[in-house]
């Protein structure tokens, strides 16, 4: 991936000397088994916090409000200047794609923490692996989750660390476009199968928006080299419900499903990358997944 040359965003606040605890599972409202079966949905582009966060955490703890400028990362970090990197990446191409629809993109910040940290929904842990707060419009990652995703899911490379990030931010411009909010409104509206239904969909629609991005950097800035494509492939179908769950449990429960196959995550990064466009990411209308 072809990114050294790349503006470093102003959007990332490094809160790891602010953290506490280490890269571990806390899990006091789960049995073992759901804690297994939770980490491992939410490793790979998280579940939603207000969930998840809570019930590792143990509690719904609402971030403290700081007038204090967060700290920059330090330039002899390259981890933490990749992702910046990243960001400003995604910043430029949602900017352009939100301009030529008549609209102002307000990008997201990106907080870099290590162990547990407090947000907008709740605690962040870093077991629960990168994801996006809709309350704070920040994306909170531990950048240590690289190297568990290396080991575990067998998914290294730069590329597909990037998609991770264009996932979460996927996940900003569905709050900012307000589809999060209307599939909010959803919860205890219909049955829990037809909810997890809409997550799905949520989640999907971030995959592709990820690809979009993709696809509109290399057009402007040929950032994609041989090989990165096939980097967030293997990633997509090593994070698929039906994987994990075979993985975790033995066998695959498909109405418990929130993020989607592996086929399915891997065929909507395709479609944003080959379609380079926003609307053909509308998997709330799409008849098959």
């Amino acid at each position: 991936m072809r990114i050294e040359d790349e503006r470093e965003s102003d959007n990332v606040e490094d809160m790891r000397g602010a953290s506490g605890g280490g890269f571990g599972i806390g899990g006091r409202g789960l049995g073992v088994g759901g804690v297994i079966l939770a980490l491992a949905a939410s490793y790979f582009f998280g579940i939603d916090p207000r969930y998840l966060l809570g019930m590792l955490d143990g509690a719904q703890t609402q971030a403290p409000v700081s007038s204090a400028p967060a700290p920059r990362p330090p330039q002899n970090d390259p981890k933490a200047v990749f992702v910046s990197r990243v960001l400003a990446s995604t910043e430029d191409t949602w900017s352009a794609i939100f301009s030529e629809a008549g609209r102002r993109y307000r990008p997201p910040k990106l907080v870099l923490f290590t162990g547990s940290f407090p947000t907008a929904c709740g605690m962040g842990q870093s077991a629960t692996g990168p994801f996006y707060c809709p309350g704070d419009e920040k994306v909170y990652i531990d950048l240590r989750f690289y190297e568990l995703m290396r080991q575990r899911f067998h998914a290294g490379g730069d590329f597909a660390q990037a998609y991770v990030i264009a996932h979460e931010v996927g996940h900003h411009v569905q709050n900012l476009l307000g589809i999060t909010s209307r599939v909010d409104q959803q919860r205890g509206r219909v049955s829990q199968q037809a909810y997890n239904q809409l997550s799905v969909r949520l989640e999907l629609q971030a995959d592709c928006f990820a690809g979009v991005w993709a696809s509109r950097a290399d057009r402007n800035k040929r950032i994609l080299e041989p090989g990165d494509v096939e980097e967030a492939v293997t990633a997509a179908t090593a994070i698929g419900d039906d994987t994990l769950q075979k993985q975790s449990q033995g066998h695959v429960v498909p109405d418990s499903f929130t993020h989607g196959t592996s086929a399915q995550r891997v065929r909507w990064l395709r479609q944003g990358l080959e379609k380079g466009d926003v609307n053909a990411c509308d998997t709330f209308k799409a008849r098959q997944l």
